[in-house]
């Protein structure tokens, strides 16, 4: 596969480079990581990347850009870090005359020309990282480093479930380029101080289902920045009921205006098939999905309150 898709990124003068709307840092980390990858090896391709903004990193200096349709003609899309076709930021990718994937979420639909999909990879960044290993590309740190945030990252700093062997291979890979850990984990992890306060007054809001799964909602009106303020509470809040003694299934649910952003997380269950089941998907432990309403965020909570009280798979 990866020598099908280096041919590919040969054969085509115009890539775009397209991801999942709403980036995390895999999807931020895998386009940019391979921007750079393709820039650095080769120098004559035009490379363009589309995208919403990247409000949960702030500190990524990056502008997209807005391309029309004629852009397209005659171009290699390349889709990172997506697993479901309604989740890709501008679906004009469609337009393009191949499309590539590298993706690393559970396989539930065929979306390009060529799809280059292992779900047994922590990220995206880190195939597309082993993407550059085995094909012996030329490697910069601007690539490495995106690619390792990607990793770090996806990976709930190397200690989720997907992480093995490889995966430390693969970051040795990419520190064999001088990457600035220090400042890269600053940029990532530092809060200020009103943002931890914040935090410990979400703890406050945890509440609990019959079977002990732990979830917060947090309703529009309590998100007097509006959609982007949203997208903030949506990526910082399900991480602090990971380790709750007891909690083996937890969810964070978060008013949007296109809806309730639902992001789902186990240390023991496999929660997957609950977010497909409304629209979304993911991986065996951590998934997520939107849902029109509260009504149905709380069917759902339903589903994983029934899903707690079954043996562990």
């Amino acid at each position: 596969m990866f020598k099908q898709a280096l041919k590919l990124i040969k054969k085509y003068d115009t890539i775009i480079l397209h991801r999942h709307a709403h980036p995390d840092g895999d999807a931020i980390g895998s386009q940019l990581g391979l921007y750079h990858l393709i820039k650095d090896n080769f120098p004559q391709k035009t490379v363009y990347m589309v995208g919403d903004e990247a409000a949960r990193l702030p500190f990524i200096d990056v502008t997209f850009s807005e391309l029309p349709d004629e852009a397209f003609k005659g171009a290699l899309a390349v889709i990172l870090d997506c697993g479901a076709a309604h989740m890709i930021y501008d679906d004009r990718y469609k337009l393009a005359e191949k499309t590539l994937r590298f993706d690393h979420h559970l396989f539930c639909e065929k979306i390009a020309d060529l799809d280059v999909v292992d779900s047994t990879y922590e990220s995206a960044s880190g195939l597309v990282a082993m993407f550059a290993k085995a094909c012996k590309l030329k490697l910069s740190v601007d690539s490495a480093t995106y690619l390792y945030m990607g990793m770090v990252t996806d990976s709930g700093r190397f200690s989720f479930d997907q992480v093995t062997s490889r995966t430390f291979e693969i970051a040795a890979f990419l520190m064999r380029q001088p990457i600035d850990l220090n400042t890269l984990y600053y940029n990532l992890y530092a809060s200020d101080f009103e943002e931890i306060i914040k935090k410990a007054d979400n703890m406050h809001k945890i509440k609990f289902t019959e079977n002990n799964v732990a979830y917060i909602y947090t309703a529009k009106e309590d998100l007097p920045g509006g959609d982007k303020e949203a997208h903030l509470a949506s990526s910082g809040l399900v991480g602090l009921m990971r380790d709750i003694k007891g909690v083996f299934v937890w969810a964070n649910f978060t008013e949007c205006d296109d809806g309730v952003h639902v992001e789902l997380r186990s240390n023991r269950y496999n929660i997957n098939p609950i977010a497909v089941k409304y629209g979304g998907g993911g991986h065996k432990k951590a998934s997520g999905c939107t849902v029109p309403d509260r009504e149905t965020a709380m069917r759902l909570l339903d589903d994983l309150n029934a899903l707690a009280a079954t043996e562990a798979v």
